[in-house]
């Protein structure tokens, strides 16, 4: 037990925080991500986790995003209480590649980058959009995970103090701490699709610097098609706008690139 939930199954463990299969008094069922024992005492992670179910309560209301209920502090342990959606993440489907994957890749594609015009519209970068924050459930709906990294999108690009994230899907201008904006998520972005579309990633590296050296030099960059040929040229080209080293050349709004996929996908 744990308060009023019963846990019965343990479904993902992460750095910060673990996720559970739960029920109520009513036999309900929800995902329970609890913060880590280990990182109880640790200022950072508490702020984060908090800051992150704060977030997520407030881009509510749109079917990409995972569904909350409540958040709070029990037994000493924060928790968030969230939708349980039957299904793996992105990352694990193209794994395995995964049926639901194949079957719905195109309309995956259009979730998540809906998921991301959400969240920006509601003032918010995600700063760790990944396909292993994307979950899939088992007929092919995204919903979007994990806003423990997120933060108020400002008026103008801002360096944060700290700046955390997943090197492989980070902007340059994030990994060399530099000021950034929202326009570091449709780089994730652009990288999330080529992955996805290619089982390649789109930059070589093992460390930041690396990954850095590889973004400078277009050269470096094979396009998609080369690695994927049944792709259309205009997805591709798609992609490649949202993976420029300098953000000025990427797409400028979610919504932009939101239309262009639509327009490429028939949609």
């Amino acid at each position: 037990m744990f308060g009023r939930f019963q846990l019965h199954e343990l479904i993902n463990t992460g750095g910060m925080a673990q996720i559970w299969l739960a029920t109520d008094s009513k036999a309900r069922t929800y995902a329970l991500r609890r913060l880590l024992s280990s990182q109880k005492h640790n200022g950072t992670s508490r702020r984060r986790f908090r800051r992150g179910c704060e977030i997520l309560a407030s881009v509510q209301s749109h079917d990409n995003v995972i569904g909350y209920y409540e958040h709070g502090k029990q037994d000493g342990q924060y928790y968030c209480l969230m939708d349980y959606i039957e299904g793996d993440n992105l990352k694990e489907l193209y794994a395995r590649h995964d049926p639901v994957l194949l079957e719905n890749v195109a309309q995956i594609i259009l979730d998540a980058a809906a998921a991301l015009e959400h969240v920006h519209e509601s003032g918010y970068m995600h700063l760790d959009f990944k396909p292993e924050n994307l979950h899939v459930s088992r007929n092919g709906v995204v919903k979007l995970v994990d806003f423990d990294l997120a933060q108020p999108i400002t008026g103008k690009p801002h360096r944060p103090s700290k700046n955390p994230g997943t090197p492989a899907y980070m902007a340059p201008e994030q990994l060399k701490g530099e000021p950034f904006d929202h326009r570091v998520d449709i780089f994730a972005f652009g990288v999330s699709a080529y992955e996805l579309l290619t089982n390649f990633k789109p930059f070589e590296g093992e460390t930041p610097t690396e990954i850095v050296s590889s973004q400078s030099n277009p050269a470096k960059l094979i396009p998609p098609r080369r690695h994927n040929p049944d792709l259309p040229p205009k997805l591709e080209a798609t992609i490649l706008r949202c993976l420029q080293f300098d953000p000025n050349q990427r797409y400028g709004f979610m919504s932009m690139l939101n239309h262009d996929l639509k327009s490429v996908l028939y949609v």
